[in-house]
């Protein structure tokens, strides 16, 4: 059994009904073979299926799975906060955040762990270095994720090979900052403003297989990046750099 620090796995829920077997399946898998550790599931008004009641069952049987019921939560970044929280006040040294269903591959959650055991503070998953992929993403959404890491880079000066992963893990100080900081983000370029504000702490790109399409990208949520994006470059032109 490998020995890792106090770990949390943090997994935002919504309409899992369908993958919800396989995904814990998998990361059942996974997890048995490290030290003792939690996974948060955060569940809102977003999910409309049964995906609340399988994991509120998942945690009954099996005290290593926590379920949050957060109805408060506006948008997907309340989420992804609201499980660093919990597990930030759980007390836990390391906390890897993914995405549920079978977009993120379970088995790349002890690459994770060790990369933040070595004394890096940040891990991010990267889709476009050597051993990672992006599987059968269509071809827009390939596109998107690789011209907005590109447009990232240029407009704020920073150098990672992915700008847009949702597959990343922390320090338990890392994630103090985050869940204390509030975002200009309210969608997914979420993942793209925390690597911007973490730029200055000790990094490493994690190879990860992106698994399976996700859900269209939404045009309020394109607007909202490109929103975010510019806000930061304006204020790098003004030699406003901020950081977490």
């Amino acid at each position: 059994m490998f020995y890792y620090k106090n770990w949390a796995i943090v997994v935002p829920m919504a309409n899992e009904e369908d993958d919800f077997r396989p995904f814990i399946e998998m990361l059942n898998f996974v997890i048995n073979e490290l030290n003792p550790g939690n996974v948060y599931f955060v569940i809102d008004k977003a999910s409309t299926d049964r995906t609340l009641e399988l994991c509120q069952a998942l945690s009954a049987a099996d005290s290593r799975y926590v379920t949050i019921w957060a109805p408060e939560n506006k948008n997907v970044v309340d989420a992804y906060v609201r499980g660093l929280r919990a597990a930030y006040e759980a007390g836990h040294d390391i906390v890897v955040e993914m995405d549920a269903g079978l977009s993120h591959d379970p088995r790349a959650i002890p690459m994770f762990l060790r990369v933040l055991n070595e004394g890096n503070e940040c891990a991010f998953g990267s889709r476009f270095i050597n051993g990672g992929s992006m599987g059968d993403s269509p071809f827009k959404r390939r596109m998107l994720s690789k011209v907005g890491t590109i447009l990232a880079n240029v407009l704020l000066g920073t150098k990672l090979h992915d700008m847009t992963s949702g597959y990343q893990g922390f320090h338990r100080d890392v994630v103090g900052k985050i869940i204390n900081h509030d975002f200009k983000s309210k969608a997914h370029f979420y993942q793209t403003e925390l690597r911007y504000l973490l730029r200055k702490r000790r990094i490493f790109e994690v190879p990860i297989h992106y698994q399976a399409p996700s859900p269209r990208v939404s045009k309020n949520a394109i607007k909202n990046a490109y929103q975010t994006l510019f806000y930061y470059f304006f204020l790098r032109l003004a030699g406003k750099r901020p950081t977490l």
